[in-house]
């Protein structure tokens, strides 16, 4: 495969290596990425020599920072709803793939992790977080939501840390990622390399991470943990909210700020993340992935994921006028519209 390729697929001893391979744009996951990935993944389950998946980057900045959102925005802008939805039908499929690959699905992450880069890398067996690991899900600015199988797998997260990353798109590095679950081990930047390729080898997989695994240090969350079980714990978004506020004004500078935080993103897109948290933790994968669909379906005939794309992507002025602009101006039935069966339309995947 040419080495301006956006995403090499090759075996390597008893490895099937994947190297993301589009630096300048961070590895944002274009269709081609998805189905070429999809197709190694085909070819690799039933094939004796590949026992493992090992999929890395060519940047030094990101595994992977999302989906190419700006092309997404464009197709939509044009009313090409089929062909932009396309993109999220086969991602999730891909995303369903990865949950139920039969073989060790091991991602090396030394950068950002977000968006579409979570959904190729979370679901697998192995996560591994380098130095530089900042992991976000930062949807809820732009007027999107946490896709890729966050509705299943955040709302497992301890402490209702999966919540407060829904919400809030905080990021997290390594120290954090490892104590919530996103992350399965933490290795120095420096031995990232020597670790790919010693995954090439035929040792035990559990062996040779543990050669190489190591303290990632202090967790910047610490001190919050009990705060955000309490206050993101809560049954209601409005609990959430009212459990800051209280919080924020018994002296939690931390509260205090998240609410500043909530305050600037699209409200409708918050209410859809609570109601993917509270719905996702009941699901199993494959409705909960079904359920991100139906979501994006209304979501691409929407407003607020237009605004906050050119808030922040096109005109980068990141100002954006939400409809509607405030909580209190949401209504609870037009949230629910977005979670309603598709019908003919429904995401399908392999039994």
């Amino acid at each position: 495969m040419s080495q301006d390729a956006e995403i090499i697929c090759e075996v390597r001893g008893a490895a099937g290596i994947v190297l993301l391979n589009r630096p300048k744009a961070l590895n944002a996951l274009s269709l081609g990425m998805v189905r070429e990935l999809a197709r190694a993944l085909d070819a690799w389950e039933n094939d004796p020599v590949v026992t493992r998946v090992v999929v890395t980057s060519a940047s030094e900045k990101a595994f992977s920072a999302g989906g190419d959102i700006k092309a997404l925005h464009d197709l939509g802008r044009a009313g090409q709803y089929d062909e932009m939805l396309s993109f999220w039908r086969e991602e999730y499929i891909l995303n369903a793939r990865i949950k139920a690959y039969s073989k060790p699905y091991i991602s090396l992450i030394d950068g950002i992790v977000m968006g579409g880069g979570v959904g190729i890398s979370l679901h697998g067996s192995h996560r591994i977080a380098g130095d530089r690991y900042l992991f976000a899900m930062p949807e809820v600015g732009i007027g999107f939501f946490p896709d890729v199988g966050a509705t299943f797998a955040l709302p497992r997260l301890p402490g209702a840390g999966g919540i407060y990353l829904a919400l809030t798109g905080d990021r997290v590095g390594a120290p954090d990622a490892l104590a919530l679950g996103l992350a399965t081990h933490a290795v120095p930047s420096a031995q990232m390399a020597e670790l790919a390729d010693a995954l090439t080898g035929r040792g035990a997989l559990d062996d040779i991470l543990a050669g190489f695994t190591h303290d990632p240090g202090p967790q910047k969350l610490a001190g919050e943990r009990a705060t955000i079980a309490e206050c993101f714990g809560g049954a209601s978004l409005a609990t959430i909210l009212q459990r800051l506020k209280a919080a924020a004004e018994g002296g939690s500078a931390f509260a205090g700020k998240l609410l500043q935080t909530l305050a600037t993103k699209s409200p409708t897109s918050i209410a859809i993340a609570f109601e993917q948290m509270r719905r996702g933790a009941g699901l199993d994968f494959a409705e909960a992935m079904r359920t991100e669909f139906r979501i994006v379906s209304r979501i691409a005939r929407g407003h607020d994921f237009y605004e906050g794309v050119r808030a922040v992507v096109i005109d980068k002025d990141h100002a954006p006028r939400w409809e509607p602009a405030t909580m209190e101006a949401l209504d609870p039935a037009a949230i629910s519209a977005y979670f309603a069966p598709l019908g003919a339309d429904e995401l399908v995947l392999e039994a």
